[in-house]
C-alpha cells in the first residue's frame, strides 16, 4: 500500500498548532509600492484558519 501524501501546497500554507492552524494573510508579497502603510502593517502576522474551513485543511494535511 502506497504511503499517503499530504498537499504540498497546503503544506506551505499552513502550519498546524494546538488551537487549530496558523495562516498568513494575502495579498503581501509583491507591488506592496501603491500600498498604504496602514494596509500592510495590518496584514503582518498569522490568524487561525475559520472553523469551517478546517474540515477540508485536516483532509489536505492528512490529519486524523
Amino acid at each position: 500500500m502506497p504511503k499517503a501524501k499530504i498537499h504540498s501546497g497546503a503544506a506551505k500554507r499552513f502550519k498546524k498548532t494546538a488551537g487549530g492552524y496558523k495562516r498568513k494573510s494575502a495579498n503581501k508579497s509583491h507591488i506592496l509600492t501603491k500600498m498604504t502603510t496602514k494596509r500592510k502593517r495590518q496584514l503582518r502576522g498569522t490568524s487561525l484558519i475559520h472553523d469551517n474551513d478546517k474540515v477540508l485543511i485536516d483532509r489536505m494535511m492528512r490529519a486524523r
